[in-house]
């Protein structure tokens, strides 16, 4: 069976019957507050409150608001939007007050006229989905959610100093994360592993393994619980890829798999590994995508400080079995379990829009299959000892090396143009440029401490 998603409320294919559970629901907990929730281009959560009693209608005939503001949402001569909630995303809010509760609800962005808004990356994520589901597929993912618990969020002071897999439960940390997976479980989504990762005060969370657009909603309710269950202990987390220089960065490494109904199609019972001809497919297609849909999966300037050599974090475009440098990984598999096949995709980091990264990751891997490309074999020995030229010969690439590197090769892609739509992909061009631009016009302290004495 394909994995479970338990974010959802269980009321399948009918809006009506789903709006009156949640109203039900909501009555019977005491509810007073909704939070209605969407993200903007750069996966910053966004939203607004309405009362209970007003909720039903909301369901049906949507919430207006202006979008001017949003990134990458509209201009202000056509500002006007609609939420519309999706009310099999209805949960409480656990750590809020029981009485006169506080819920939250997902919503699908659309203009006044009750259509689609292009610019929402929830919106995109379904419509790729939707593709995907015309070809007989269901897209399952599993990330994992690295990040800093901090004393604060001007100076990045760690709250702990202790390694991987550390069981002393160094405090605030240790109860920061019980108490986040407690909350997560409350809300319906559930944690598969929690543990201390490598660098100090660095922590992970890795969230069962679901249909993708529950977990993409998942993923930005599990990073706004660990920020408020934080900010109440008086702490602060970071979902920052680098916060500190010479200890590792934090990844959202990604697993993934293709399911055709119950049957997991990148299952094959004779291969030595269980890895079917359409995984290694999906596996190329990830890897000749890698570079240009790295502006989504990466896209921030402080991105490319943990891609580099040293830190565990992908550096050049490969594949291996079990491996945890190479870009794509295919962890081993429980016997007997046909659904434990999986690819692991290392690039992403925890501070990118899942909506548009999980978009992208399908259609790369997508293109593989429908286009059956080559798959290269597994690489073998240690890429960082290599010379480049060694690497070459072998069809070895890298991953861009800067933001600039990465908007370039994004700029180009007729990939990430019917993946994301042109608003979206004109929109995270045009915000990537500004940043990348403010970056290089700054004067870092790396240049004032290295050049000033100097030059």
């Amino acid at each position: 069976m394909p994995p479970s998603g338990m974010g959802k409320v269980s009321v399948a294919g009918d809006r009506a019957a789903a709006s009156d559970y949640v109203i039900r629901s909501a009555r019977e907990n005491d509810v007073k507050f909704v939070r209605l929730w969407f993200t903007d281009i750069l996966g910053n959560l966004k939203g607004f409150a309405i009362g209970v009693e007003d909720l039903e209608d909301a369901i049906h005939r949507g919430v207006g608001f202006d979008g001017a503001s949003i990134e990458g949402f509209a201009r202000r001569d056509e500002s006007d939007m609609r939420a519309f909630p999706d009310p099999t995303t209805f949960s409480l809010l656990p750590w809020r007050p029981r009485q006169n509760a506080v819920a939250r609800i997902f919503c699908d962005i659309c203009t006044p006229s009750g259509a689609p808004f292009l610019g929402d990356p929830r919106h995109a994520l379904k419509r790729n989905l939707e593709r995907l589901a015309q070809l007989g597929f269901t897209y399952y993912v599993g990330p994992e959610l690295e990040f800093f618990y901090l004393k604060n969020s001007k100076t990045p002071v760690p709250l702990d100093h202790d390694g991987y897999f550390d069981q002393l439960a160094t405090l605030p940390a240790g109860d920061l994360r019980r108490d986040t997976v407690l909350n997560l479980a409350e809300m319906g989504i559930p944690v598969k592993y929690s543990h201390h990762e490598a660098a100090p005060s660095q922590h992970e969370i890795d969230l069962q393994y679901t249909d993708a657009l529950t977990m993409a909603d998942n993923v930005m309710t599990a990073k706004l619980v660990i920020k408020e269950l934080a900010q109440l202990q008086g702490a602060y987390a970071s979902f920052m890829p680098k916060p500190f220089a010479g200890v590792n960065g934090s990844g959202m490494h990604t697993h993934q798999s293709l399911f055709r109904g119950n049957q997991n199609a990148f299952y094959d019972p004779d291969d030595e590994h269980h890895l079917s001809d359409l995984a290694r497919q999906f596996i190329a297609g990830l890897l000749r995508h890698a570079p240009e849909i790295s502006l989504v999966t990466n896209q921030w300037v402080n991105s490319y400080k943990r891609l580099v050599p040293g830190y565990e974090a992908p550096v050049y475009v490969s594949w291996a079995y079990v491996n945890r440098s190479d870009l794509v990984r295919v962890p081993s598999s429980k016997p007997g379990y046909e659904s434990s096949v999986r690819i692991e995709y290392r690039a992403p980091d925890p501070a990118c829009n899942p909506y548009l990264a999980f978009s992208v990751m399908l259609a790369a891997g997508l293109k593989g299959i429908t286009e059956k490309y080559p798959v290269l074999p597994p690489a073998q020995g240690n890429l960082h000892a290599m010379s480049p030229e060694e690497r070459y010969s072998r069809g070895i690439a890298g991953l861009p090396g800067s933001l600039g590197e990465a908007i370039a090769l994004a700029e180009g892609s007729a990939l990430l143009r019917d993946t994301l739509g042109e608003h979206i992909l004109h929109s995270l061009l045009q915000n990537k440029k500004l940043e990348w631009e403010q970056y290089r016009a700054a004067v870092t302290d790396f240049e004032i401490a290295r050049y000033l004495p100097l030059l």
